[in-house]
This record gives C-alpha cells, sequence and structure tokens, in this order.
C-alpha cells in the first residue's frame, strides 16, 4: 500500500517541454516572456480603466473585466514556472507545485468558457431587447451569473483534478508537456483510461460545446437584430463590440475543443504543447488588444486615463 502510494504522490515530475529541440529554448523564452508581460499591463491597463471610468459601469464591462482578472491568473499559474524551466537544466516542478497549477489552470480554463457564454448573452440581451436592458441586466443578476461562472470552473477543476491525480503512475513522472494539465498527465497512467477519457468527454461537452451553441445561438440572433437595424452607424457599433467578442470566441474553443475532445492518447504531442501554449499564454494576451483596439468606449477611456496621468505630472 505504501509503495502504490509513493508511486501515486511522487515529490516532483519532470516537463520536458521542447527539451528535445533545446535550439527552441531561447527563442520560446522570449515569446513567452513578451507574452506574459503584454498580458499582465493590458489585462491590468483593462481592470483599471473599467473601475476609475464611470462611463465604464455597466454589465458588458464588469464581465470584460471578470475576463480579464481571470487572464490573469491564468497566465501567472503557468507562465512563470515555464520561464524558469526553461533556464534550467532540471526542468522539474514539485507534487505540489503541478496540483496547484492543474487545479488553478482547468478551473480558469473551465470558468472562461461559461463567461464568454455569459458575454454573449449580455450582448444578446443589449442589442435584442434594448428597451429591456437595464431591466434584465441588473446588478444582482449580473453578480451572481459571474458568481456562478467561478464557483461551476473550481467545482469542475476540483472533480477533475482528483481524477487525474488517484491514477496509478506506476513511476511515471516525466510529463512531456511545459506544465500540468490533465491529457499530458493522464498519459503517465499504466492502467486503462478508457472511463477517464469518457469522463473528460462528457465534461468537455458540458463546459466547451454547450456554452459554444448558445453563443452561436445568441449571434444568431444579433446578427438579425443587427441587419434590421435602419442605422448604418448603430450597425457599425453592434458588429464592432460583438466582432471583438467573437474573434476571442474563435481563438480561445477553437485551441480548447482541439485540445480537449479527443482522446489524450490520439492527440500529437507536439501539436498538444503548441495549442496549449496558444489558448493558455497566447489567447490571454490578445484579449486586451483585441477589446481595446475594436472598442471605442474603452479606447476613448484610455486616453481620457493618460491625459489625467499626464495632468498630474504637471
Amino acid at each position: 500500500m505504501m509503495d502504490w502510494a509513493n508511486e501515486t504522490f511522487p515529490k516532483e515530475f519532470i516537463l520536458l517541454g521542447f527539451s528535445d529541440w533545446p535550439w527552441l529554448e531561447m527563442p520560446l523564452f522570449i515569446i513567452l516572456l513578451v507574452s506574459y508581460t503584454m498580458s499582465i499591463f493590458g489585462n491590468m491597463a483593462i481592470i483599471l480603466v473599467s473601475y476609475l471610468d464611470p462611463k465604464l459601469h455597466t454589465p458588458m464591462y464588469f464581465f470584460l473585466t471578470n475576463l480579464s482578472l481571470l487572464d490573469l491568473c491564468y497566465t501567472t499559474s503557468t507562465v512563470p514556472q515555464m520561464l524558469i524551466n526553461i533556464c534550467s537544466k532540471v526542468k522539474t516542478i514539485s507534487y505540489g507545485g503541478c496540483v496547484a497549477q492543474l487545479i488553478i489552470f482547468l478551473a480558469l480554463g473551465s470558468t472562461e468558457c461559461l463567461l464568454l457564454a455569459i458575454m454573449s448573452f449580455d450582448r444578446f440581451v443589449a442589442i435584442c431587447r434594448p428597451l429591456h436592458y437595464q431591466v434584465i441586466m441588473h446588478q444582482r443578476l449580473c453578480l451572481k451569473l459571474a458568481a456562478a461562472c467561478w464557483l461551476s470552473g473550481f467545482s469542475n477543476s476540483v472533480l477533475q483534478s482528483t481524477w487525474t491525480l488517484f491514477m496509478p503512475r506506476c513511476g511515471h513522472y516525466k510529463v512531456d508537456h511545459f506544465f500540468c494539465e490533465v491529457p499530458a498527465l493522464l498519459k503517465l497512467s499504466c492502467v486503462d483510461i478508457t472511463a477517464n477519457e469518457a469522463e473528460l468527454f462528457f465534461i468537455c461537452v458540458l463546459f466547451l460545446l454547450i456554452p459554444l451553441s448558445l453563443i452561436l445561438i445568441s449571434y444568431g440572433f444579433i446578427a438579425q437584430a443587427v441587419l434590421r437595424m435602419r442605422s448604418a452607424e448603430g450597425r457599425r457599433k453592434a458588429f464592432g463590440t460583438c466582432g471583438s467578442h467573437l474573434v476571442v470566441v474563435s481563438l480561445f474553443y477553437g485551441a480548447a475543443i482541439y485540445m480537449y475532445l479527443q482522446p489524450p492518447s490520439s492527440t500529437s504531442e507536439i501539436w498538444g504543447k503548441i495549442v496549449s501554449l496558444f489558448y493558455g499564454i497566447i489567447t490571454p494576451m490578445l484579449n486586451p488588444l483585441i477589446y481595446t483596439l475594436r472598442n471605442k468606449d474603452m479606447k476613448g477611456a484610455f486616453k481620457g486615463l493618460l491625459k489625467r496621468l499626464l495632468f498630474l505630472k504637471k
């Protein structure tokens, strides 16, 4: 019994990453460092501007602030350890660090799936039911919806992490990945994981396909409503705010579906790593750029904040 426990709970894991291609490590380090820095400053700027500008105290920017906070935590749970490992000869992570990384990364990923669906519902109400928007999307409902996303995400993470971590590994501790993620850890198991793959698929349907279906349905109604608008300015503004959200949805869901909605045993190792880097690091970096570059209100708020900062300096 003690031997089984030692195999199940090793002291540390070795994260292989791209160690077979050492020439990739320096370019990867630079890409990660730049992406992480941009993600931190971009998402913090959105949170700060949304808090300081009274014009942005609306449901849309409340959910966008939640998304920015989520992306901040999302990247911080993995990138610092990845940067350390790239610079180290021994690329290890403690068992406790791996558990924390797995739970946090999975929880925030699940939360983002639901939060993006809630954001599409907010846009649906704003465009298709504009006269009832303030009544439907009141502050209490927004708080409840955001809390439900976070609670559901962490509940799912604890459940999936428990299944994954208690799988017998028979001494296998080399993770062919940059960080501790469910598909990579399942590949270490020395027993039949068919049941675990079925459970993972079912949960991914709940957190990926169902929210994505609701998003597509919402935007089907939104497209009809926008095309019926007589005002060209109104159509342009609606397509601007919705277009930003659709770009984020496409990037995040596309990568996550590729990674999670197929058996871990059939996932290409090299493509699995690249896709994980994309939705775990690149997408959180792009989100602030997508929302600010395509959003007049956000750009105006940024300019106002910069003017105030320059005035204070003088």
